[in-house]
């Protein structure tokens, strides 16, 4: 009994001590390694979070070296632990498979003189966390504000269901609703796609997977929120400029997004320096993926051409999928991308992937679509996540959540 007890005792001491130094790893880290700059209000509450997300990814590492579980399943628990709300009388709410695929669709309550508007909206996560749960109110905002029907999509996901399964669970709701629309009150000629950061690649990977469709009602409309759209050019000046900016930095997005893609982790350095791309597909996509063709103005807090180094093959073999169009959609030919739905596109100025957005604009309007087009100059990537959060909420979120719902009000 007492040598148990001792053991006891050890094996708690032991988890308590490795519990603080995670926490004291991660003031270190917040400390010396990010960077937040003065343009960004609410300084300290950005480094507050990013110290919990840190905090979080590293805490689910351990218990993944322990054998407790796998890193992504504490994500998601850690994701999902996120307080629920109270039930809202402004809506109704039901949980429904659309095609096998779980979906949760919020109603507005309020009168209407004929069928609403619609929304296919697609979480963010980098396709191996997120859930429905964790964008409640995001969507029961999205919901309330703009009198739609919405609908979230419950995809599968990474490691254990690699690229492109989610993105095809996406396609599946999405086709689903737009032809039983009118069953759930919606006018299928007023469908729109949502997705905020993965979920906008994923929004942008549907309507072009759609785009050709000749058997279902036109999407309405694309909403892309801070979108990855690319994995040709990981050195674009926003890749520079903000490499170091929470909550998203350029190593931890490419390491994400490399197990979203392939189901493993891998090391990234020659991805970081471009090497996994050949001669012959940088000459081909330069007409769409280059420091060339971004605004000057955005050139202005520091860009340095580098270089190109030297191709290597292995890396090409593992990631050459991450040059199909469903994966970055900023590759797809000029056929589907004239064939797009107008498009409402929100880019922030601290974002590694602001870039992306950018050139995806160019893209469109280049190829006649109507693009309406916000950048949020002291926006971060993230900042739409945290509406309705009360105190915990950015300031800036809401007012630009107004550009969003003005923009689905005009469909």
């Amino acid at each position: 009994m007492e040598l148990g007890s001792a053991l006891w005792g050890l094996v708690s001491y032991l988890s308590l001590s490795a519990l603080f130094l995670l926490l004291a790893w991660g003031i270190y880290y917040d400390i010396t390694r990010t960077h937040v700059p003065t343009g960004i209000q609410e300084y300290t509450k950005l480094r507050f979070y990013n110290f919990l997300s840190n905090y979080a990814l590293r805490l689910g590492i351990l218990y993944e070296k322990l054998g407790i579980c796998r890193r992504y399943t504490a994500w998601r628990t850690m994701c999902n632990g996120i307080p629920p709300l109270r039930k809202n009388s402004a809506l109704i709410i039901k949980d429904l498979l659309f095609d096998g695929v779980p979906v949760r669709v919020y109603w507005p309550k309020t009168e209407s003189s004929g069928n609403r508007r619609g929304m296919v909206y697609l979480h963010g996560g980098v396709g191996l966390f997120g859930s429905i749960k964790a964008y409640e109110r995001v969507n029961r905002y999205i919901s309330r504000r703009s009198d739609s029907v919405v609908v979230c999509v419950g995809f599968r996901l990474a490691p254990e269901h690699p690229f492109p399964v989610p993105v095809l669970d996406c396609c599946t709701a999405t086709i689903h609703f737009l032809r039983n629309a009118t069953k759930y009150g919606v006018d299928p000629n007023r469908i729109a796609v949502c997705g905020d950061s993965s979920g906008g690649t994923f929004a942008a990977a549907v309507c072009q997977h759609l785009a050709t469709k000749k058997d279902l009602p036109k999407l309405r409309a694309q909403i892309l929120i801070y979108p990855f759209l690319q994995a040709v050019d990981f050195n674009l000046p926003s890749y520079q400029q903000n490499h170091s900016i929470p909550v998203l930095f350029k190593k931890r997005a490419i390491q994400l997004g490399v197990t979203y893609l392939t189901g493993r982790l891998a090391k990234v350095d020659g991805l970081m320096k471009n090497a996994h791309v050949p001669q012959d597909l940088l000459a081909k996509y330069k007409k769409w993926v280059s420091a060339d063709h971004i605004p000057d103005e955005f050139k202005a807090r520091g860009y340095v051409p580098l270089e190109p180094v030297p191709f290597c093959e292995e890396l090409y073999e593992l990631y050459k999928e991450g040059f199909q169009p469903m994966f970055s959609p900023l590759l797809a030919e000029d056929d589907v991308v004239r064939r797009l739905p107008e498009t409402f596109l929100l880019t922030c100025e601290y974002d590694v992937v602001r870039d992306d957005g950018l050139l995806y604009k160019k893209r469109l309007e280049d190829n006649g679509v109507p693009v309406t087009w916000h950048h949020v100059k002291d926006g971060f990537h993230g900042m739409m996540f945290l509406i309705d959060f009360g105190p915990f909420e950015f300031k800036c979120t809401r007012p630009n959540f107004r550009y969003l719902i003005n923009f689905i009000k005009c469909l």
